[in-house]
């Protein structure tokens, strides 16, 4: 379910439109006096639908009874050539918010087709994938969203979730032990405990501390699988550092909880969609 509040949404769509059309669309209301149109759009790349429910609000903000029939659902598997849904409103509503509906849509189906892509390379392992912070100002919610309609979970949303101990928290405290008695200290029960580990010593402090969870990052195979073996069950395991879906074989024999991949959000890309077969009703 798309986390965003009305107003939330609101605010995204007035933002955007605002960008790309400040006053009016110059071209369509020049041409099309108060006609009405429909439209189709059509997937030119196979890949996972996601963000229909923004693409749709877009049209509706700028056209309250504006009609769908839609033949896909969120979150569906769709080929190239298919027709996704066809739009009915005024013409100049249509053509007005194409661009706006599109990049949304085209961006958060690019995300959910790279994480059903990866989610795909760990099927039958019982490792899940997760997102991590690496997204769009303000597009958060949006490209966490897309990440669990295409199969993966969301990690921390930010920095008020989870007490997560990275390798500048833990130089700057002196060491993992030190950190994590600083944070205890504050927060001594209410928040997970996460730690970063670069290497078995690290990972060995952070057992010995207690923690809820242990990222083992950028170890290669067997520094990993001597970690797991040591933590033996005393603290959820995440593997991060470079995965994506092309790499993530080599690591599909471990028993990894959980790893953890930038990629599916900050270098997704986009999946191509179209709006076509325009015409004036």
């Amino acid at each position: 379910m798309l986390a965003l509040k009305d107003s939330e949404l609101q605010t995204l769509i007035e933002t955007a439109l605002a960008e790309d059309a400040p006053y009016y669309d110059l071209a369509s209301e020049a041409i099309f006096q108060g006609q009405t149109g429909t439209v189709d759009l059509i997937a030119k790349q196979e890949g996972i639908l996601c963000g229909l429910p923004i693409f749709q609000a877009v049209f509706t903000y700028l056209q309250e009874d504006s009609q769908f029939d839609s033949f896909i659902q969120e979150g569906e598997r769709i080929e190239k050539g298919q027709t996704i849904l066809s739009i009915q409103a005024k013409a100049t509503t249509l053509l007005t918010g194409e661009r706006v509906a599109l990049n949304y849509l085209q961006r958060l189906s690019g995300i959910a087709t790279a994480t059903r892509r990866f989610v795909d390379a760990l099927e039958g392992t019982g490792i899940k994938l997760m997102d991590t912070r690496k997204t769009t100002p303000g597009f958060r919610n949006l490209e966490k969203y897309a990440v669990r309609v295409g199969g993966g979970y969301n990690h921390r949303h930010g920095l008020s979730d989870l007490i997560m101990l990275k390798d500048n928290h833990i130089g700057a405290a002196g060491s993992i032990t030190a950190a994590v008695q600083a944070v205890r200290e504050v927060d001594p029960f209410i928040h997970k405990i996460e730690v970063e580990t670069e290497n078995l010593d690290m990972v060995k402090e952070a057992v010995a501390c207690g923690v809820d969870i242990i990222m083992l990052d950028n170890m290669d195979h067997d520094q990993m699988a001597e970690a797991i073996a040591y933590i033996d069950g005393r603290a959820i395991i995440e593997g991060s550092g470079n995965m994506t879906a092309d790499t993530v074989s080599r690591i599909k024999d471990l028993d990894l909880d959980y790893i953890s991949s930038g990629a599916i959000t900050h270098s997704a890309g986009i999946l191509d969609l179209s709006m076509k077969n325009f015409r004036v009703n």
